[in-house]
């Protein structure tokens, strides 16, 4: 039976000591994907949670292909609840606007608009609740909502964690594994682990919710603005139902302290005055605040797994150096988490050479597209480059169906490292792959 602990809404029994195989530091999208994951291994595992849902995270709210299809193989009638949600937006594409100001406008898919849109746009505090409520009503997984991990120690069987929370007395727990998915601000993967924050690797970026921006795409087009200001960050428009978007910018966290920047002063002195900008948001209202996030990216590997640990998603530094996404890779690196646990304990192994398997599962899945936007990111430092190519593919129908296709062609991307592909682009030539 699973036990979910609200403080806020009832008492809630003292904690004693809480042993289970498997631990899981962290209820987001990687999180949970590993504790369903588990439990379809028939695993029982404790999830714990410092926060109680719902709640915000501050994030782009985007989910790509990766997402749907990484939770249609964890539980299709999840994927139906998503894709069902009233504040979904199905998203059928990305425009790219350089920093000249002329856009390219790239659709995901061949047939925009029939069937099943290829990506979709949805708030985080939905989202995260959607995936939350279905691990905690797993009976294969234990919910401790509200329970803060403050302190780890190895022992001769594992770990022993205490635990502190709302209306809590502190509390011991014990396993075998445990698997960090507490995100970008991860106290395990920082203290435990040893993983660095360093400005080059890291982004910060900032969010706000709009209503009455002028001119969103109705078929729910991504708006990526590679404004001179920011490169080789860039503003987003995120549309979403009821005339609202998700709007935020990103940088590269060195960017940031070398130009001294306030980045949440930023994306309103943009969107109120850059001539590309201040026209569609001219009657546009500001929900709330704007928040602030920080984004470990994964322009550098890092090592995943250690004496009876396993890092996932944010925690392990996995986030696009490119696109700035994370979920997709949080919920990917969850699942192969879960596979690894599997094996380890059902072979009495969680010592770190084993668990190394886990490290390679992840890179061969994620490692090179991530190489491919490691690249990119550093292309991004041309703003020349940006304009040329859009130029270029707004005149030239085969180079814009090639750009097309690199989302879902990863072959194709790989030219990106070829000086062939820039010769193609020069000439106007669609790139085979």
């Amino acid at each position: 039976m699973s036990t979910n602990m609200d403080p806020s809404s009832s008492p809630t029994p003292p904690l004693k000591a809480l042993t289970t195989d498997v631990y899981i530091i962290g209820g987001g999208p990687g999180g949970c994907a590993a504790a369903l994951q588990l439990a379809k291994h028939g695993i029982r595992s404790t999830l714990i949670e410092r926060a109680m849902f719902p709640r915000d995270k501050v994030c782009g709210d985007a989910l790509s292909g990766k997402v749907m299809r990484t939770l249609e193989r964890l539980d299709p009638a999840l994927a139906a609840r998503v894709n069902a949600d009233a504040h979904r937006m199905p998203s059928w594409g990305v425009t790219f606007v350089a920093p000249g100001g002329k856009a390219l406008r790239v659709p995901f898919s061949r047939e925009t608009g029939i069937g099943e849109a290829p990506g979709a746009i949805l708030p985080r505090l939905d989202f995260d609740a959607i995936l939350f409520d279905a691990v905690k009503r797993n009976e294969h997984v234990q919910v401790l909502e509200g329970v803060q991990a403050k302190n780890y120690e190895r022992t001769e069987k594992g770990w022993r964690i205490s635990l502190v929370g709302n209306n809590l007395p502190t509390a011991t727990a014990n396993c075998q594994l445990i698997l960090a998915a507490d995100g970008a601000n991860s106290a395990f993967a920082r203290h435990v682990a040893g993983l660095p924050m360093e400005p080059k690797h890291h982004a910060a970026g900032v969010r706000a919710y709009y209503r009455g921006i002028h001119g969103l795409d109705p078929q729910g087009f991504i708006e990526l603005h590679f404004l001179k200001e920011l490169v080789p960050g860039y503003l987003w428009i995120f549309p979403l139902p009821d005339g609202r978007a998700n709007v935020g910018l990103g940088l590269r966290s060195d960017h940031v302290r070398e130009r001294r920047l306030d980045l949440k002063a930023e994306l309103l002195r943009l969107v109120s005055s850059h001539p590309t900008l201040r026209g569609r948001f001219a009657h546009a209202e500001l929900e709330g605040s704007v928040q602030g996030l920080g984004l470990p990216l994964a322009s550098k590997r890092h090592p995943l797994s250690g004496e009876g640990y396993l890092l996932i998603g944010d925690a392990g530094h996995l986030i696009d150096p490119f696109t700035g996404e994370g979920i997709s890779h949080a919920m990917i690196s969850g699942v192969h988490a879960a596979d690894v646990a599997n094996e380890a304990l059902k072979a009495a192994r969680t010592d770190a050479p084993f668990l190394k398997s886990y490290d390679e599962r992840v890179w061969k899945r994620l490692g090179k597209e991530l190489t491919i936007s490691t690249r990119l990111q550093q292309l991004a430092h041309q703003a020349w480059l940006f304009d040329f190519v859009v130029e270029r593919a707004t005149k030239n129908p085969a180079l814009a169906d090639t750009i097309s296709s690199m989302f879902t062609d990863l072959d194709l991307r790989e030219r990106l490292k070829k000086p062939g592909f820039y010769m193609d682009l020069v000439l106007g030539r669609k790139v085979k792959g």
